[in-house]
């Protein structure tokens, strides 16, 4: 997950390609007509910053990677990913809240920027950069109710199941909630809005939910448990 404000441009090269010609003082002059265009590098996927262990908070901090901040921020990308793997799976079904999903995953993406500012090192400028409201914690609210209204009530405990759409989104809430534990203990320590916790607890409710009605609209079957006797 890439930390807001990361320049993944590369400098190198040279400013001069086939497409410009140099005037006698070496500045460069007006394109060629039908010149091609000067060639780009890619930027490395590597940096090597990280061989040692640490890594950098968006405020600059070197931290080892095994930081609190790290691990949240990890499992927050893993989480994106499992939705994201949902999300293929149900519009594969013909589900229509592929949507939902798709901003769910770029509010994650605002989630992981504000795990990656922690507060005690942060400047002004790098808290309105990364700040975190309530506003998409109302709408994961509303998208429950609307779910849940067509819903048939909980009779029993359910596992994960009702086919791999519905299945699929069940592991989403499950890492949704591993997700939320590593970002409590940062919240708590005052590094992290606590609207981020909030948006990560609703946002299992919403997993569990949807994978219920996606059950329910693919006509699966739920499974239950049932305790095994002695």
């Amino acid at each position: 997950m890439a930390l807001p404000g990361a320049d993944t441009t590369s400098t190198s090269g040279s400013m001069a390609g086939p497409g410009l010609r140099r005037r006698g003082s070496g500045a460069p002059g007006p394109p060629d007509v039908g010149a091609e265009p000067p060639p780009t590098r890619a930027p490395r996927v590597y940096t090597r910053t990280g061989d040692k262990g640490f890594s950098s908070t968006f405020t600059g901090e070197r931290r080892s990677k095994d930081d609190q901040v790290f691990e949240a921020l990890g499992t927050t990308d893993e989480l994106s990913s499992a939705i994201g793997l949902a999300s293929e799976l149900s519009s594969e079904s013909g589900h229509t809240f592929a949507e939902q999903l798709h901003k769910v995953q770029c509010m994650l993406q605002d989630v992981g920027a504000n795990i990656a500012t922690p507060i005690s090192s942060a400047r002004e400028a790098h808290l309105k950069r990364t700040s975190f409201t309530e506003k998409p914690v109302l709408e994961l609210e509303q998208w429950i109710d609307k779910y849940t209204e067509q819903l048939p009530p909980l009779t029993a405990f359910i596992l994960p199941s009702g086919g791999k759409s519905s299945a699929a989104l069940h592991f989403s809430r499950a890492v949704c909630r591993r997700a939320e534990r590593c970002v409590v203990p940062i919240v708590q320590a005052g590094e992290v809005d606590p609207n981020v916790a909030k948006y990560l607890n609703r946002l299992s409710d919403y997993l569990f939910v949807l994978a219920r009605y996606v059950a329910m609209k693919e006509g699966k079957e739920e499974k239950i448990y049932t305790r095994s006797e002695p």
